[in-house]
């Protein structure tokens, strides 16, 4: 049987969690950290998501707060009862002054599964996001399985960037050729939106071999980065991290 669940949570500015709703397969849990960011910790309490789940996480920092949110272990997307996809979605809002990090461990993507996963994010003007976003194609040594992925972000209601990406069988041809992932079977991005960009934004530079950062309208800079593994693509984007948003 399928499941379907949706979990949400509520940051206020002074450090407060008015919502912190877990439901099935995915825990919400207040955890502690240094600094003054309000931390939650997405446990997944059963394997999923399997094929025809239904799954969602809503994350709302409102003016002011500072939210950052994680999760305990990769999230690993695996075939089902049924041939039906599963869907993923991640809905974010980011109120006036506030700050949302949305830093989740990576996306596997395994053998017969089929998966596709939305992310959203609504900010007001003077909103920051950091978003960091990983998928690794296949567990060691095998094929992955068919992941579609989109990441859709409004700032002060005008669109700030909306990317598809798509990886596995069915996915348009050529996603692991030399112009997209050229043999490497780890992938991901870094987003930072912050109102300092505006007056200076980022220059455009490749971050070794396998990665570029891009200024984006917005004001917004994106990473982005294939690796041979799991290790190397983190170690590319922690990098990036602590350059254009450090703690």
């Amino acid at each position: 049987m399928s499941v379907r669940a949706t979990a949400r949570l509520v940051a206020d500015a002074d450090g407060g969690l008015p919502l912190l709703e877990s439901d099935g397969p995915l825990a919400l849990r207040r955890t502690r950290g240094t600094g003054t960011r309000t931390r939650v910790t997405v446990v997944g309490a059963m394997s999923a998501p399997l094929g025809g789940d239904r799954l969602a996480v809503e994350a709302e920092a409102r003016a002011g707060a500072r939210l950052q949110v994680g999760s305990a272990a990769a999230t690993i997307a695996l075939p089902g009862p049924t041939a039906e996809p599963a869907s993923y979605d991640v809905r974010l809002t980011v109120g006036a002054h506030a700050e949302l990090r949305w830093l989740p461990e990576p996306l596997v993507s395994a053998r017969g599964s089929l998966l596709r996963m939305r992310t959203t994010a609504e900010l007001a003007a003077t909103a920051r996001l950091v978003l960091r976003e990983e998928q690794i194609l296949g567990r060691h040594g095998e094929t992955p399985g068919t992941l579609a992925s989109r990441l859709t972000v409004r700032r002060a209601g005008r669109p700030l960037l909306d990317q598809e990406l798509g990886y596995g069988p069915g996915a348009p041809d050529g996603w692991d050729g030399g112009a997209v992932l050229a043999g490497h079977r780890a992938t991901g991005q870094l987003l930072v939106v912050a109102p300092e960009f505006e007056d200076k934004p980022v220059e455009p530079r490749l971050l070794g071999e396998n990665a570029v950062l891009v200024p984006l309208a917005g004001p917004a800079a994106l990473v982005t980065a294939v690796a041979p593994d799991a290790l190397r693509l983190r170690r590319v984007l922690d990098e990036a991290l602590l350059a254009l948003a450090p703690a």
